[in-house]
């Protein structure tokens, strides 16, 4: 038996955990250990350095819930990517995905730098919370950041996987949550995240979420099937290496080149399948299987007549999923077998491709473009999309959150049971078990389920509520005279795209008469609120509304409130909400190009800063709000300057702060010169300045510059050191000053500190 091919195509899956590294720097080691092993390609190692270095930096001042550096995380996320076999820009993407999210770094600054595949990978992770999505409910925005996902994954189908990884560390560290966290989340990823796994077949990330997130759902039922599962294992241990040695042999005595070794049913799936069937742990029969791991298809074929020539099989749990696949395309043979002793085992038998694919899905398509493939690539990853991606493209265009989200979690949950059946000419149709001829209709054309007056299953005709069986030969009857669907069909539909195409044919078919009733509401609602609509009834808010709710026109918004799909007020309130955001805007911009006209006069002052009691204002401007920026942290005393952000304010810098100096000339037009007033200089607010400290180490450093600290009264907000490769450290440290004249003391004391070698302000 050949022992090394099994080595070839299973990357190593003993992923760092962030609890074995505390230090940001030895994760990243980690990972590029990792990187360099499992890519034939190693890609630009400088640039991967660069993307670690700008998340480390961006991220500096965070901290997990765990009390970590928030860096390990994204550095965590890019190490489980880079052990699925993941290309270099995928990886980055894993370290930056934060980026846009959290910190002051936006999608142009990364494309300039990493270029537009890693900025689109990470646009398309980052949440719609960094955006705007007030006034929607946690449903909404579930809903509004699926929609966005899966629209970025129509464009580049590793958006997914990105996020996936992302999910999948934040359930590993899920123990810092609060407990209605805990179980928030590992709902979500059982309804939404793990079934979209199981979708493009990546089996390693699925597996280790289902579990994790039973542990919190259930945590008795958990505990309690663990211990007796470790148990059943360790008494049938032996019994199993005795079956695989038996098994070998018969096959190789075949003369077929084999690896074979034992798989066991991961938890959730033992759980689940326990719950559905009602059945005890002795009553699952494949809970350890027999994996046999050939050459070609032939050989498959060959090695389960083997086995079926040595084991007596069992009726009815023969599988072949190499003849017709499962939707994500997993491929095997599965059969039930009696050992020599009358106990029942499973045997999966496989190609080292299928079985690559059964373990990694979609990821395996990089892998083996990263190793050198070419065969196919770009048809394999259209293949991963399959129909379904479009089908959830579909559920967006004319559903509201509310119908998108509960649409999409019943489309996901009904994956796992499907039936197989053929048309008359032979093509296979994948669908939910409980499936009807009607389900058929519409997965083979809308139009053909708009038709269907009747069905003949195996020649035979049936009822339109007929339960659809594998291996049934279905022929749909359709005519022209049919005056379409029938409400009641929603009730026998199982799958969500036909439940769906039946929906649009109502909303089209009543469209007039819903457009008519949807107006009539919203006027109604906006004279029970005095809303004057004409006044927000405006083109570029109607656009961005239609937008929201993905209509193509006002009249599908109306139509949609005729039928029951929305709400008037939740139209109405969106308009208002964007009525006044414009409004202000466009106020804004106005007292913008005032000032910035202004300012260009010798004569004219510059804008003035206070600190009152409503936060940061710059007189002169119309108290237009402003915030002081995070990446050089302004203390009064500092020279400053504004920059007038779109649609937040103004941002307070120093003038040596590297993202001004460094800003491209067209923003730079947006700059307004500023100084402290009095009043804020002679203050006892506290600001936060940050300090970069170069130091030879020895022993007792770091207790000298605390010591200096806290000798002068001041309050230190964090600490962080990392080593640099000449063997100096760089110590980042923050404190609490009332301006720059204090910092500046602060500065020429530590100076006099043996060991320091220099010191500066963070520049950003």
């Amino acid at each position: 038996m050949e022992t090394d091919k099994i080595q070839n195509i299973e990357l190593d899956t003993n992923i760092v955990q962030p609890s074995d590294f505390t230090d940001p720097d030895a994760l990243y080691a980690e990972l590029v250990k990792i990187v360099r092993r499992n890519s034939a390609n190693n890609g630009d190692l400088e640039l991967l350095h660069r993307a670690y270095m700008t998340a480390k930096n961006a991220h500096m001042d965070q901290k997990r819930k765990s009390g970590e550096p928030y860096v390990t995380h994204p550095v965590c996320v890019a190490i489980i990517l880079a052990n699925l076999g993941l290309d270099l820009d995928t990886i980055m993407a894993g370290l930056l995905h934060d980026i846009v999210e959290d910190t002051i770094l936006h999608k142009d600054q990364l494309q300039r730098i990493f270029g537009k595949d890693v900025a689109g990978l990470v646009d398309g992770v980052t949440k719609l919370t960094a955006l705007d999505i007030g006034g929607m409910n946690n449903d909404e925005k579930q809903a509004e950041n699926l929609r966005k996902m899966f629209m970025a994954m129509s464009h580049d189908i590793r958006v997914i996987i990105v996020k996936l990884a992302d999910r999948l560390h934040n359930m590993r560290t899920l123990q810092y949550q609060s407990p209605e966290k805990q179980v928030e989340k590992s709902r979500e990823t059982l309804d939404i995240y793990s079934p979209i796994a199981q979708r493009l077949g990546i089996s390693k990330i699925k597996d280790e979420m289902d579990d994790i997130a039973l542990s919190y759902l259930e945590p008795e039922e958990y505990a309690d099937l663990k211990e007796k599962l470790s148990a059943k294992n360790s008494n049938l241990g032996p019994y199993m290496q005795g079956l695989i040695d038996e098994v070998s042999e018969h096959i190789a005595d075949a003369g077929i080149s084999a690896t074979i070794n034992g798989r066991v049913k991961h938890l959730f799936s033992i759980y689940n399948k326990m719950k559905k069937k009602n059945k005890t742990l002795d009553q699952i029969y494949d809970i350890f299987a027999v994996r046999i791991i050939v050459d070609s298809i032939k050989d498959c074929y060959a090695a389960l007549g083997i086995i079926h020539e040595h084991y007596k099989p069992i009726p009815g749990r023969f599988k072949d999923y190499i003849a017709m696949p499962k939707p994500n395309m997993y491929q095997s043979l599965h059969t039930t077998v009696i050992g020599k002793d009358g106990t029942p085992f499973e045997i999966q038998i496989r190609t080292y491709e299928m079985h690559r694919i059964a373990e990694y899905g979609i990821a395996a398509h990089w892998q083996y473009k990263e190793r050198g493939g070419s065969e196919t690539s770009d048809q394999t990853d259209e293949t991963y999309k399959m129909n379904w991606l479009h089908q959830i493209m579909e559920l967006q265009k004319e559903n509201d959150n509310r119908e998108f989200l509960a649409l999409l979690k019943s489309d996901l949950n009904l994956f796992s049971e499907t039936v197989y059946c053929f048309t008359p000419t032979g093509q296979v149709k994948n669908l939910p078990a409980g499936s009807t001829p009607i389900d058929f209709a519409y997965a083979i054309h809308t139009a053909v389920g708009n038709k269907m007056v009747g069905a003949r299953v195996n020649d035979q005709i049936v009822n339109i509520d007929y339960k659809l069986q594998n291996g049934d030969r279905v022929e749909i009857i359709t005519s022209q005279n049919s005056r379409g669907p029938s409400m009641d069909w929603l009730k026998l539909v199982r799958s969500t795209s036909a439940r769906n195409k039946i929906n649009q044919w109502f909303k089209s078919t009543l469209k007039e008469e819903n457009i008519a009733i949807g107006k009539e509401k919203v006027e109604k609602y906006c004279k029970a609120k005095q809303i004057d609509f004409s006044e927000i009834n405006r083109p570029d808010i109607v656009d961005k509304v239609c937008a929201r709710y993905s209509a193509n026109s006002w009249d599908s918004i109306l139509a949609t409130i005729g039928h029951g799909g929305l709400k008037e007020g939740q139209i109405i309130n969106r308009m208002v909400d964007e009525y006044n955001k414009v409004v202000r805007k466009e106020v804004t911009d106005e007292q913008v190009l005032e000032v910035l006209s202004e300012s260009s006069s010798a004569n004219h002052p510059k804008a003035k800063i206070s600190n009152s009691n409503h936060g940061i204002t710059v007189k002169g401007v119309h108290d237009l709000a402003v915030r002081f920026s995070r990446c050089c942290n302004p203390v009064p005393g500092d020279e400053i300057v504004g920059f007038v952000t779109r649609g937040r304010g103004v941002t307070i810098h120093r003038t040596d702060c590297v993202n001004i100096i460094s800003m491209p000339p067209e923003d730079r037009a947006r700059l307004i010169p500023a100084e402290w007033q009095s009043s804020a200089t002679g203050s006892k607010a506290k600001y936060v300045a940050t300090l970069r400290i170069y130091v030879t180490n020895r022993i007792g450093l770091l207790v000298d510059i605390t010591r200096t600290i806290t000798e002068k009264g001041i309050d230190i907000r964090s600490l962080d050191t990392h080593a640099g490769k000449n063997g100096r450290i760089t110590i980042n440290l923050s404190f609490e000053t009332v301006g720059a004249e204090e910092v500046n003391a602060v500065i020429e004391k530590l100076r006099q500190v043996d060991g320091i070698v220099d010191i500066e302000r963070a520049t950003g």
